[in-house]
């Protein structure tokens, strides 16, 4: 946009090819939900009001498990700061979970033999 940001996805792309890109991976253990566009989309009726809200229900063990489990996260960007900093929970509760279940996903592939 004019300020440097990302802008949100065009609302015709996930409909015309999201369904199929996530069937043709039905292998996915792990779904790290970036934004959103995409937590509501991962998480339907799950999601709640907000980013925030959806995060924090998330960090509190608050949403119910799914296959594959989806990691709701706020878009990496520089203008996420005062987002973080305002959440300070985000830090000491999610990322933990984060780290753990990419090194959980990342140990099961390496035994398998899979390269990345």
């Amino acid at each position: 946009d004019a300020k440097g940001a990302d802008l949100p996805p065009r609302r015709e792309c996930a409909p015309a090819w999201r369904t199929e890109v996530m069937a043709a991976l039905p292998a996915l253990e792990l779904v790290l939900a970036i934004g959103l566009p995409a937590i509501r989309w991962h998480l339907g009726a799950d999601a709640r009001a907000s980013l925030t809200e959806t995060v924090a229900a998330f960090a509190e063990g608050q949403l119910p498990p799914r296959e594959p489990h989806v990691i709701p996260l706020p878009h990496p960007s520089w203008r996420n700061t005062g987002w973080l900093r305002r959440n300070p929970w985000f830090q000491d509760l999610l990322l933990p979970v984060l780290r753990q279940e990419v090194a959980r996903v990342l140990a099961g592939t390496a035994a398998a033999g899979i390269g990345l």
